[in-house]
C-alpha cells in the first residue's frame, strides 16, 4: 500500500495548477504563432511598404520575446502555486493578469495596424 504524501491531500488543487500551467504554455505558443504568422504574411504580401516591414519585425520580435518570457513566467508561477498549495498560503496572481491583459492589447493594436496597412 502506498503512503499518503502531503501533496495527495490537495490533489484537485495540484491538478488545477497543472491545467493552468498547460493553458499558459498554449497561450505562449499562440503568441509565438502570431509572430511567425505576421512574418509569413509580410513575405507573401505583394505590396511592400517600409513602415509595414518595420511593424512586421516589431510584432515578430515582441511576440517571440513575450512568448519566451511567458513560458519562463508560467513555470515560475507553477512552482510558486505548488508551494503555496502545500503550505496553504495561496494568494492569487493579480500582477500576471494585468500584465497579460496589457500584452494582449499591445499585440492586438500592432496586428490591427499591420492589417490596416495591407489594404
Amino acid at each position: 500500500m502506498m503512503k499518503e504524501t502531503n501533496e495527495s491531500k490537495y490533489i484537485q488543487q495540484h491538478l488545477a495548477n497543472e491545467r493552468t500551467y498547460l493553458a499558459w504554455i498554449r497561450t505562449s505558443i499562440a503568441i509565438l504563432g502570431i509572430g511567425f504568422l505576421t512574418t509569413s504574411l509580410h513575405y507573401t504580401s505583394p505590396q511592400e511598404n517600409e513602415f509595414q516591414g518595420q511593424i512586421t519585425f516589431l510584432i515578430s520580435g515582441v511576440s517571440i520575446v513575450i512568448g519566451l518570457f511567458l513560458i519562463i513566467g508560467a513555470t515560475i508561477n507553477y512552482y510558486r502555486a505548488r508551494r503555496h498549495i502545500n503550505t496553504q498560503t495561496f494568494t492569487s496572481a493579480n500582477a500576471v493578469i494585468i500584465f497579460m491583459s496589457i500584452v494582449a492589447m499591445v499585440i492586438l493594436i500592432f496586428v490591427s495596424m499591420y492589417l490596416l496597412l495591407l489594404n
